[in-house]
């Protein structure tokens, strides 16, 4: 199969717009720029479709790389046929192809090599006719110096058989079809690790049996993790008996003195060969899926934390609150720039409260602070209702930020560059006040999977995750947009087409020749081209440019087609820019060309509405109550305000102010059945929930979606 048919029959997508994506990829477009900015080209596919076939590319890639391998690998053996080389050339999977190469990869220590080097293949032919009445007498006749007697003939014998059935792919899928069907996944505990602390979390796996095809990813992972961990033993169990009936009814042909042999070839392809090989390609299945299940979990979670609301430009004072330690407190100017640095001790052993009041108080006035972020984690509330009992001269909006991830960042060597004078705490302050005012820009700073917003993030596979985190970071990106004035090199980095060695470079010229003033000027940046250029150009945004179109989204390849919508109007671009009524007036029919029509148009017209539009909701305010201040606080019945963390396949988890996170089962998120958790709740998202269980011992907290 080809390679445009191949990612057809697997997307269901149109054969056009594949085909047309294909060579846009092949001429190292990327998805943004492709799903953005080649609508015509691509039949309107979305950055999804657009993912899928890059996937089923890389797939197909991946498999015809494979069979070149065996192809190769068959011609040194001088064993590759037409009729072979047509099974391979024709093979839709890694499996299928894999089964056609399995006769011919054997090992040279096998029982069935050494069985044919002592002469018995023929013998193993004469049983598998199973034409002859007298076996017995038929193996005597393959005695040898290595071959003692008619008993080791016949088991010699019966390995070659084994092999055989082991290689037959009607065999082998029948057997690949119960395990997908009726495999049971059964646990059961080391005994020696049963009262070691670090199982305890595992112990509802301690004895654990459930169909391997109902097991939800969440639990597979964990109980994955306990076997890694060496608590748990794990295995794969079938209906042995049903499985070998259903060999011995592709191999019987008659019944005579051959029939029992054959049995036992086939009791010993099963266990020896069949199932350790195809359980495990069965589990390795299933925890692939698992791995694509908590993949996607985890991408949701970091789009949406990615997107989450921002305060925008802004003064802000940002706190890392800590106890003995002290609280280490940070000013910000509206760029986000590092002005002034200091520790305050408000809280216990040393308890200057009054001293920390003052200064807070001073620092807000003289630096003109608009907001106040204080982070998660240890001493955050304490912080919080510190804040909130000073007065300020003006208005200053106080806001609780995740420290998810913080730490990496502090120790990173991007912090250590950007704040190489400041130590870990600094630089740890510094970053949640960002991520008040840009969650988006400070985050893509740190590694996708420290942020901690998933599930058994560790113990997916990783190359696969950060493909999928990788690709969610730069959509957010692009369809956020960046200001290349004040963008950081990772977040430039993951512009369409940029890249780290680019990102670098514009950082570098913006720094020696100050603010670029036109999309035009970053042709000038040192090793971006052409095609770097066409690619990024219309998601880097100029603000106060002279040509207002560079703070839009609006692709400079289109700038002519704006130019000609005003001029024919006897407007000027700017006139254009905002005046919905105007734009609304336009018949876009009139400005179809060869390469752009109403798709891009339309988004053009769209852009015009509100150019640059940050399509993000504002940051809002939000309070705890109160009176929680622990877990020993809750009671069964109480309603409260929270904050959704992290979404899971299983359900979300809520922080209602205090060290422990509450859990909604998907089964209490409605009263009706929830398939997906993410149409219910988002990251992030303000809730009020209901508290129906307090486990104070295992600091579990039971809560349901009030509706």
């Amino acid at each position: 199969m080809q390679l445009i048919p191949y990612i057809v029959k697997h997307t269901g997508l149109p054969e056009k717009g594949v085909h047309n994506t294909v060579e846009l990829l092949d001429q190292d477009c990327t998805v943004p720029f492709i799903s953005r900015y080649r609508k015509e080209k691509t039949g309107n596919l979305d950055e999804v479709q657009i993912g899928d076939i890059v996937t089923y590319k890389a797939q197909y890639e991946a498999l015809e790389k494979r069979k070149a391998t065996i192809i190769k690998a068959l011609e040194e053996q001088d064993v590759l046929t037409t009729d072979l080389s047509a099974k391979i050339k024709s093979a839709g999977d890694l499996i299928t192809l894999e089964d056609i190469y399995l006769p011919f990869k054997k090992s040279k220590k096998t029982k069935a090599e050494t069985a044919r080097k002592n002469g018995l293949e023929p013998l193993a032919k004469i049983i598998m006719a199973q034409r002859s009445d007298e076996i017995e007498y038929e193996a005597s006749r393959y005695l040898s110096d290595t071959v003692q007697n008619e008993d080791e003939a016949l088991e010699g014998a019966r390995h070659i058989i084994a092999e055989w059935i082991n290689e037959r792919t009607d065999i082998r899928n029948q057997i690949r079809y119960q395990l997908e069907k009726f495999a049971q996944l059964t646990t059961k505990v080391i005994a020696t690790k049963k009262e070691d602390e670090k199982a305890q979390k595992f112990r509802d796996y301690f004895d654990w049996s459930e169909s391997l095809s109902r097991c939800p990813s969440h639990r597979l992972l964990a109980i994955l993790r306990a076997e890694n961990e060496g608590f748990i033993r794990v295995k794969i169990e079938i209906d042995n008996e049903r499985a070998l009936q259903k060999i011995e009814d592709r191999i019987l042909k008659s019944n005579n003195s051959c029939t029992s042999h054959i049995k036992l070839a086939a009791q010993d392809a099963f266990k020896r060969l069949l199932f350790p090989s195809l359980s495990n390609e069965t589990l390795k299945k299933a925890k692939e899926k698992a791995d694509e299940s908590a993949i996607q979990v985890f991408s949701k979670n970091l789009k949406q934390l990615l997107l989450g609301s921002p305060l925008g430009e802004k003064r802000i004072l940002a706190i890392d609150p800590g106890f003995r330690t002290g609280c280490k407190v940070v000013c910000l100017n509206a760029q986000g720039d590092l002005e002034h640095n200091e520790t305050i001790y408000p809280h216990a052993p040393q308890n200057d409260s009054k001293g920390a009041i003052k200064k807070i108080s001073s620092l807000a006035d003289a630096y003109k602070i608009e907001a106040i972020a204080i982070g998660n984690g240890t001493a955050s509330r304490e912080t919080e209702q510190l804040i909130k009992r000073i007065q300020f001269r003006n208005p200053i909006e106080v806001f609780v930020v995740s420290e998810a991830g913080a730490s990496i960042y502090s120790a990173s060597k991007i912090a250590r560059d950007e704040f190489p004078n400041y130590d870990v705490t600094v630089r740890g302050a510094v970053s949640i006040g960002r991520r008040l005012s840009d969650p988006l820009a400070e985050l893509v700073k740190i590694d996708a999977k420290s942020i901690g917003v998933g599930q058994y993030q560790h113990d997916v596979d990783q190359n696969k995750l950060k493909t999928s985190l990788d690709t969610v970071v730069e959509s957010c990106v692009n369809s956020v947009g960046v200001n290349i004035n004040t963008a950081s090199v990772p977040l430039l980095s993951y512009v369409s087409g940029i890249g780290p060695k680019l990102a670098e470079n514009i950082v570098a010229y913006r720094n020696e020749q100050g603010a670029f003033t036109s999309r035009t000027a970053i042709k000038k940046v040192p090793r971006l081209g052409g095609k770097a250029f066409e690619q990024g150009a219309a998601f880097l945004r100029i603000k106060q440019a002279k040509n207002p179109l560079d703070d839009s989204a609006v692709h400079p390849e289109s700038y002519g087609i704006v130019e000609k919508m005003a001029k024919d109007l006897g407007k000027s671009v700017s006139d254009l820019i905002g005046n919905k009524q105007l734009l609304q007036s336009i018949d876009l029919n009139a400005y179809c060309t060869e390469n752009i029509g109403l798709f891009t148009l339309k988004d053009i017209i769209k852009e015009l509405e509100k150019p640059g539009l940050d399509t993000r909701e504002k940051a809002k305010v939000f309070t705890f109550n109160q009176n929680i201040r622990s877990i020993t606080d809750l009671q069964a019945g109480q309603l409260l305000p929270g904050i959704v963390n992290n979404i899971t396949n299983f359900g979300c988890f809520v922080d209602i102010g205090i060290k422990e996170s509450g859990l909604i089962h998907i089964s209490n998120l409605s009263d009706s059945f929830v398939k997906d958790v993410n149409e219910h709740v988002h990251l992030h998202q303000q809730i009020i929930v209901k508290v129906l269980e307090v486990d104070v011992p295992r600091k579990r907290i039971q809560l349901a979606l009030h509706q």
